[in-house]
């Protein structure tokens, strides 16, 4: 989780509305929303209707506070001993990585939530870092980012992938990454990674090169990119382009829309045809839903400026549908 926030704020300058109405409802379901309060978080409420699409299952500010929500219910609990968690597509399992080094060793920790029994498993050896976990779809894996100190700053060295059933991980080194380049799941199940002003994808057994998109733009991060079916990449537009979010036709690899609209993040795919953004309000923020013309059609969460700048993250999983 190091290289979250210096993701986001690169990425949206060289990687990072006023709004018409105050919250507009994207689903038609007939049952009342449900408020959740955020513990640790200055109050925030989010605003949570039955039939969403996705699941809002972990928060955090920067590394200090980690917080995960119940695998049933909608208590959210401060997960002490970890600078970050995610959870499994289905839901089921959660892969945290610990806030210290355990006999000199980085690992990730898995928990079955049904058994509430607990795996540690060795990623990298110190002084190397390998954080910012990164489901596979098929839940089956879990990608990490592996950094190294170089002249005291943190800087990217290449990912480690961990085999959930067969407890076992496996660390890949790739030279010439950015320093702030993240690795995150491609739906066939590659790596995928900033290259230059674009993307490259990269085999996970190991590190080969099996795909470079070039010129469209750098990855939203830190969630997923590609939408649900995967047909669809979002990215921060090339500097050639007015525009700040771009969609791209992962098949084809070409620039297929321009959003013309300046969110400070985006936390990956609400559904097909909208993005999960934060978007400034006044002096402080949003979290939105915002469908590809930019306009907002769903208020998530009020976010105060002070718990923006604590580097606040969220994390969320795609429901059944």
């Amino acid at each position: 989780m190091s290289i979250l926030r210096g993701v986001i704020a690169e990425i949206v300058i060289a990687l990072s509305l006023t709004l018409s109405a105050p919250a507009a409802v994207l689903s038609t379901s007939a049952a009342a929303p449900v408020d959740l309060v955020l513990p640790g978080i200055g109050g925030v409420k989010y605003h949570e209707n039955t039939g969403d699409p996705v699941r809002l299952a972990a928060y955090g500010l920067g590394t200090k506070r980690t917080y995960l929500r119940s695998a049933t219910g909608n208590a959210f609990a401060w997960e002490k001993t970890l600078s970050e968690v995610s959870v499994a597509p289905g839901n089921r399992l959660t892969a945290g990585v610990p806030a210290s080094y355990k006999s000199g060793y980085d690992t990730l920790v898995v928990t079955d939530r049904t058994t509430g029994k607990s795996t540690s498993i060795r990623t990298v050896k110190k002084p190397l870092a390998a954080s910012y976990a990164s489901w596979s779809r098929d839940g089956k894996q879990v990608a990490l980012t592996v950094e190294q100190k170089v002249s005291g700053a943190w800087r990217v060295a290449g990912f480690t992938v961990v085999d959930v059933a067969a407890k076992r991980a496996r660390t890949v080194k790739i030279s010439g990454l950015s320093r702030n380049a993240g690795f995150w799941w491609s739906p066939g199940g590659n790596l995928v990674s900033m290259y230059g002003t674009g993307l490259r994808a990269y085999r996970a057994t190991d590190g080969a090169v099996v795909r470079t998109y070039k010129d469209v733009g750098l990855p939203t991060g830190p969630e997923d990119s590609f939408s649900p079916s995967g047909k669809s990449l979002a990215t921060w537009c090339p500097s050639r382009f007015k525009e700040q979010l771009c969609v791209v036709d992962a098949a084809g690899g070409k620039i297929t829309r321009r959003v013309n609209v300046r969110p400070e993040a985006l936390f990956g795919w609400w559904d097909e045809s909208h993005v999960i953004a934060v978007m400034p309000r006044g002096t402080a923020y949003r979290l939105s839903v915002l469908d590809l013309t930019g306009k907002v059609t769903r208020v998530l969460a009020d976010l105060p400026a002070k718990t923006w700048a604590a580097e606040l993250w969220v994390s969320f999983t795609r429901t059944a549908s």
